[in-house]
């Protein structure tokens, strides 16, 4: 019984802690900074075209003579027991039949030759329609990437981040590819302060890839206050919200989605920092033809506020130290 009171009374401590306590359990949801997001899934509602089979250019097929009809002599014809005087006897009426080449009944060595030539053709475009068949079913039918890298906390930054959320073009796949191209461009010159990350990337099929992006969309959201967001063409934006300034702050965590339809280049792991930089590029492959989804988180998105590295720790345990 007295264990009981000593564990009622330190739970009831972390529960009613202030925002500056140094218990890394303490009610997290007060811990959330403010955050920014960007993107849309239009890609999924247009037609997709077929995937193309590569074309077979077969070579060309030999031109031969065909056979020509051929004359040949003409013999008595008799009634059927008569046999005329001192002719040989055969087993028939009918003269003999021979098989040669060029000359008798049937097929000659040209036509043979033109005959085997057909069937090498088709058996060749036969395998090759095949191989090119099993090079298109190896590709998945969607991928879906996360990449989040954490950078050393620059006011330009964020403010550019700001600025691409208001200005992109959220409902056409080629507004949503150049989000993601330039938003990589952006955390591309920020290489030196890159500090942690991580990638994450799931391939399925195309009716489940929409759900795989709104699920890591909506834990993305979850993870601070939404205080700016531009989806598909709507702005909303919250008002009041309070800056919450954090003395040892120093960080700032963007996070980008894509969706595309067939597969994206492979990312080394564990991640580093050249892998996190072969991460970027292999988003920003993504094309007006293939994306089918895209969306660019950032936090904190108010100005004044930071992360800290304890933030970072407890918010998301699963970063690499790049």
């Amino acid at each position: 019984m007295k264990w009981a009171w000593v564990y009622i009374l330190l739970l009831g401590a972390l529960v009613a802690a202030p925002e500056d306590s140094p218990w890394p359990g303490w009610n997290s949801a007060l811990a959330q900074r403010s955050g920014g997001g960007v993107g849309g899934r239009g890609g999924f509602s247009s037609p997709r075209p077929a995937p193309s089979v590569p074309r077979v250019n077969p070579s060309p097929a030999p031109s031969l003579p065909l056979p020509t009809p051929r004359s040949y002599p003409t013999y008595p014809t008799y009634p059927r027991d008569y046999y005329p005087p001192n002719a040989p006897s055969y087993p028939s009426t009918r003269p003999p039949i021979f098989i040669s080449p060029g000359s008798g009944y049937g097929f000659d060595l040209i036509a043979l030759v033109f005959i085997g030539g057909i069937v090498l053709l088709s058996f060749s475009m036969i395998r090759g329609l095949q191989r090119a068949g099993s090079s298109v079913g190896n590709e998945p039918e969607s991928t879906v990437a996360r990449l989040r890298l954490a950078t050393l906390f620059s006011p330009e930054l964020q403010a550019n981040l700001r600025h691409l959320a208001q200005t992109a073009d959220t409902e056409s796949a080629r507004g949503l590819a150049d989000l993601i191209d330039n938003a990589a461009v952006l955390l591309l010159r920020e290489q030196a302060g890159w500090r942690f990350g991580m990638y994450d990337v799931w391939t399925g099929s195309l009716q489940k890839a929409e759900g795989q992006f709104d699920a890591w969309m909506t834990e993305t959201r979850s993870e601070f206050v939404e205080t700016y967001r531009h989806f598909e063409g709507k702005e909303v934006v919250q008002a009041g919200y309070q800056p919450k300034a954090e003395p040892d702050g120093r960080y700032l965590l963007v996070t980008l989605l894509l969706a595309v339809s067939g597969s994206l280049p492979p990312v080394p792991t564990p991640l580093r920092r050249e892998g996190a930089r072969q991460a970027l590029m292999a988003l920003a492959t993504s094309s007006p033809t293939n994306t089918l989804a895209a969306y660019i988180a950032w936090t904190p998105e108010a100005e004044g506020e930071s992360l800290t590295e304890q933030d970072l720790l407890v918010g998301w345990p699963k970063l690499e130290l790049l």
